[in-house]
């Protein structure tokens, strides 16, 4: 018996499969599932349940569409622009998505198709084991927006892909595509596009059939390495809130909205 109705979850799909596989599925395709409010924080609430349902042992977390999730929606940004209350939320629940990855006990994996960026690409490279499409994007983007780079990056990409590489591509926001990301390793595999999601339900069900204290032990202790950068990501999170605050941000929004370049004020 499911301890709690799935169907609270407005933007979140549900697909139980047999052997404990669930398949988590963002679900805003007409804007390429782009986080607004509700999404956000289903993202953060998402992982408690699945571990607190006896009939999970492993979740599967893709996109329905033609993109794994866009980042955070043009709306919730300028709520958090204009309303202090706004941001403050957005400051608990982007928290909230890295904690509780980190902190949930059920591997997970993440079927990367299409773009992947901000919340959304925080929760495919937070997963386990992250599989990626070949003509996959990944980009943290912040920076292109005139705010630091807050959600995981900071804690996250110099474990993955190093140092040098980490500043580079959170200080540009250039983007990586799926045969980019594996090498660097910032992924798991990279795949052939069709492929994706077979490949990560086949994983799935690998770890699914497994010994599951051994699995979940093992992935608990291999954590710790993220859990040890928890105070850089505050940092780099209150920082990227901080932005929200300035005037780039204004200017980073107009410049996506009217699509240009932007010409940041702190830049002269």
């Amino acid at each position: 018996m499911r301890p709690k109705d799935y169907s609270d979850f407005e933007h979140l799909t549900f697909d139980h499969r047999r052997g404990g596989i669930t398949v988590v599925t963002f679900d805003r395709p007409e804007v390429l599932n782009a986080a607004n409010v509700r999404l956000h924080r289903e993202m953060s609430e998402v992982w408690a349940l699945l571990d607190d349902d006896d009939d999970v042992r492993v979740s599967v977390v893709t996109g329905s569409g033609r993109a794994f999730s866009a980042g955070g929606d043009l709306e919730m940004i300028e709520e958090m622009i204009e309303s202090y209350d706004a941001m403050v939320t957005q400051w608990r629940d982007a928290g909230a998505i890295v904690e509780k990855m980190l902190m949930a006990e059920k591997p997970i994996v993440s079927a990367i198709n299409g773009v992947a960026v901000g919340a959304g690409l925080a929760v495919g490279l937070l997963a386990d084991v992250s599989v990626i499409g070949q003509s996959a994007r990944l980009s943290d983007g912040h920076v292109r927006l005139g705010v630091a780079a807050g959600d995981h990056a900071a804690a996250l990409w110099p474990l993955l892909c190093g140092m040098a590489r980490a500043k580079y591509y959170l200080m540009t926001a250039d983007f990586v595509d799926g045969r980019q990301a594996e090498q660097m390793g910032l992924v798991t595999k990279c795949v052939p596009d069709e492929e994706v999601f077979d490949e990560a339900l086949s994983i799935a069900e690998r770890l699914a059939t497994g010994s599951q204290l051994a699995v979940r032990f093992t992935k608990r202790v291999m954590n710790q390495w993220m859990r040890q950068a928890l105070p850089i990501f505050g940092e780099s999170l209150a920082l990227e809130m901080l932005c929200f605050l300035g005037d780039d941000v204004k200017e980073g929004v107009a410049a996506l909205k009217e699509h240009r370049p932007p010409r940041f004020p702190s830049a002269g």
